[in-house]
C-alpha cells in the first residue's frame, strides 16, 4: 500500500508541477513489479508518450475549449424536446 500511495503522490506532483521530464522515469519505475492498477496505468501512458509528454511539458491548455463545450451540452440538455434547433445559436453565441 505504501509502495501504491507513494507512486500516486509522485505522479500527482509531476501532474501539478508540469513536471514532463520526470514522465520515461515514473513510467519506468511504475512498471516494475508491484500494485497492478499502478503498472496498468503506466503502460498506458507508455503506449501514448508523446501526447503525456507534450502535456506535461507546454503551456497549451485547453480548459477555456472544454468549459464552452460542457456549457453547450448543458444548454442542449436543458432545451431538449423543449423548443427547436432555431434557439439554440442564441443561446449558445454571445449578444
Amino acid at each position: 500500500m505504501d509502495t501504491a500511495a507513494g507512486r500516486v503522490t509522485s505522479f500527482a506532483e509531476m501532474l501539478t508541477r508540469l513536471e514532463g521530464e520526470r514522465l520515461t522515469d515514473w513510467i519506468t519505475e511504475a512498471m516494475t513489479p508491484g500494485p497492478p492498477g499502478i503498472s496498468t496505468l503506466a503502460a498506458g501512458l507508455n503506449s501514448d508518450y508523446d501526447a503525456v509528454h507534450a502535456a506535461l511539458t507546454t503551456a497549451w491548455n485547453s480548459g477555456p475549449l472544454e468549459g464552452t463545450v460542457n456549457r453547450t451540452k448543458m444548454l442542449k440538455r436543458q432545451m431538449s424536446g423543449r423548443a427547436g434547433f432555431a434557439l439554440l445559436p442564441r443561446r449558445v453565441l454571445p449578444a
